[in-house]
């Protein structure tokens, strides 16, 4: 039955002195997911405050739901638009995900 358990042997001490080699993956990897994921995010975040802060009367966009319209109305957090003849909505200036070319309406119709 002896042979089944195996001995068990103290291991040597680890060396003295790695305080920053042991931390060098975790700086690594944090560095990794700022340049691959944190900073795309942010930047992605500022262009669409930008295009959120430059819309005017008159702009052709698309929402994130999908619908295509002509703003009619700027205010200070909500935009009216316009989908078709005499069909307007209210809804967030945050909700806008692009804006449009010019003629962009009026050929989808």
């Amino acid at each position: 039955m002896d042979f089944l358990i195996a001995s068990a042997y103290a291991q040597d001490a680890a060396p003295p002195g790695g305080g920053l080699m042991s931390f060098l993956p975790l700086i690594i990897i944090f560095v990794i997911f700022y340049f691959l994921l944190i900073r795309p995010q942010m930047k992605r975040a500022k262009e669409h405050r930008e295009l959120v802060g430059n819309l005017s009367k008159g702009d052709e966009v698309v929402t994130n739901g999908g619908l295509l319209g002509k703003i009619i109305e700027v205010g200070e957090t909500f935009i009216s638009l316009e989908l078709a003849d005499n069909v307007v909505i209210k809804l967030q200036k945050h909700a806008v995900s692009s804006v449009m070319p010019k003629g962009t309406v009026k050929s989808a119709e």
